[in-house]
């Protein structure tokens, strides 16, 4: 009787400990994900131009979710961007539907030297971190994206891309810019914007998971004065999707 009473004894406590580690380990888990997750976004626009224009106002889409909520315009109202030059006013407009980002300057671009062009690209860029988890996986409904959204459908993702768990998933749609200016029919001027919005965090080694939103380059050609329709891409679900998950 004393030999089963023992075994029965060392079987709860064998449970007893192994209930306690495994417990230890999930507490630790969740400790270690919360102390290390962050959340960042980086925002870009770039202005190029091979001349002289004049005059110039643009409307820049700036990322916003759906309520119009933008991780970026506390930054821009500060003017806590980086590549603005000292004779650029940029100003945010809420349109209820997207975020804009208004940019005036009475000129952009230098003028040819011996008949030869010269390129002036200007990047304004944002770099912020988010105060939630981001949610990466449906940023079209849930997080940042250049605003509006017309026409979404799902495309390829390019090829090469590299999938973990066939999340990744790739859409084209259509947006808007607005661009006023006056310059020789010659001149070639070319819009472009990215944002990348990442979660990172480290239990036994980084991991991290992302979604990429880009505006095509837009190439105008001659003076422009109004709104144009250009291509936006999103690349959703890229990285690793395994880490705990949040309750509370």
């Amino acid at each position: 009787m004393d030999k089963i009473i023992k075994i029965t004894l060392g079987f709860f406590i064998l449970i007893l400990v192994v209930f306690v580690a495994f417990f230890s380990y999930m507490s630790y888990i969740d400790t270690t994900y919360r102390n290390s997750l962050s959340g960042t976004y980086a925002y870009t626009c770039t202005i190029t131009t091979d001349a002289v224009i004049s005059n110039v106002t643009f409307f820049l889409p700036v990322p916003a979710d759906p309520n119009g909520n933008s991780p970026v315009v506390a930054q821009i109202s500060s003017r806590d961007v980086t590549g603005v030059p000292g004779d650029w006013n940029l100003t945010l407009f809420d349109t209820g539907k997207a975020t804009l980002l208004k940019v005036s300057a009475p000129t952009i671009g230098k003028p040819a030297i011996n008949g030869s062009a010269q390129i002036t690209s200007v990047t304004l860029a944002v770099n912020t971190s988010s105060p939630a988890l981001i949610d990466t996986r449906s940023p079209v409904e849930n997080a940042a994206v250049f605003r509006p959204v017309q026409g979404i459908h799902e495309v390829a993702c390019p090829a090469g891309e590299a999938k973990t768990d066939n999340t990744t998933e790739c859409f084209n749609y259509f947006t808007n810019i607005y661009a006023d200016y006056t310059a020789a029919s010659s001149v070639s001027v070319s819009i472009n914007a990215s944002l990348e919005a990442t979660n990172s965090w480290t239990i036994f080694t980084p991991e991290s998971n992302a979604y990429e939103n880009r505006i095509a380059m837009l190439t105008i050609h001659g003076e422009n004065h109004g709104w144009m329709t250009t291509l936006g891409w999103i690349e959703s679900g890229i990285g690793e999707y395994d880490a705990p998950t949040i309750t509370s």
